[in-house]
């Protein structure tokens, strides 16, 4: 059991360092596919959407939680807030991003708004 925790621990160095040593984001079409990048749709979630609204701090860090500022999905309440849940996970697991200094410099505070889409069958 101690050695899988010694592996794990490894591993999520080894992941760590990665994310570090990325190349940093130079626009805004970049974070946007450094983010969807991170983006798995729920299980049964085809033909929708949600757009989310939020702000980056300069050091690539949100300033406040997104906000769902337009929602498509087929299904009760609970389906709707599975999708918004995982789009909002996505956006938080691809945190803290790696901004160059020219645009960290003109980020902060701006609004960005981006639509998590399912497959559409």
């Amino acid at each position: 059991m101690k050695r899988m925790v010694k592996l794990s621990a490894v591993a999520v160095a080894l992941l760590a360092s990665a994310a570090a040593e990325a190349a940093p984001l130079n626009g805004m079409n970049e974070i946007g596919a450094a983010l969807l990048a991170c983006w798995t749709p729920p299980a049964n979630s085809d033909n929708s959407s949600v757009t989310l609204s939020f702000s980056f701090k300069r050091d690539g860090t949100l300033i406040g939680p997104p906000k769902t500022t337009a929602i498509h999905v087929s299904g009760d309440d609970k389906a709707r807030k599975a999708y918004i849940d995982a789009a909002t996970k996505a956006l938080n697991d691809c945190l803290p991003l790696s901004l160059s200094p020219s645009l960290a410099q003109g980020i902060a505070g701006n609004v960005f708004t981006l639509q998590f889409n399912s497959p559409k069958k």
